[in-house]
């Protein structure tokens, strides 16, 4: 099943917010293809996965920072500069963006966008 299809049938109250976050991706980074991962959006980048929409439980929508489906042997050497502070370490190399909600999602993704363009980089 490819992400459309999936986006077809998801059944989440905040499907608008995920619909326009992926469209801002996508658009901003053409290199990264997408799939479905962890039963959401995800994005890959020089082969490797790196951001993953996080949509439950609930009604959540957080985008889940990562350098690939393992921990990596450098995780703990690994460092990544986030001037925004969106990022919430869960550890040294993963972090997790969330998105309120009746966020200006505009606004924020004005800020997210730099940050995911750096990261897939790192």
């Amino acid at each position: 099943m490819d992400v459309a299809e999936y986006l077809t049938g998801l059944q989440h109250s905040r499907k608008s917010d995920v619909e326009r976050i992926r469209a801002a991706i996508l658009g901003a980074e053409p290199a990264m293809s997408e799939t479905i991962k962890w039963n959401a959006p995800s994005y890959v980048f020089a082969g490797e996965d790196r951001v993953t929409f996080r949509l439950q439980p609930g009604d959540r929508v957080d985008l889940v920072l990562h350098r690939g489906a393992r921990t990596r042997a450098d995780a703990d050497d690994f460092v990544f500069d986030d001037p925004s502070g969106l990022i919430q370490w869960a550890t040294p190399d993963r972090g997790v963006i969330s998105i309120p909600e009746g966020a200006d999602l505009d606004e924020l993704l004005d800020q997210i966008l730099p940050v995911i363009w750096a990261w897939v980089r790192s």
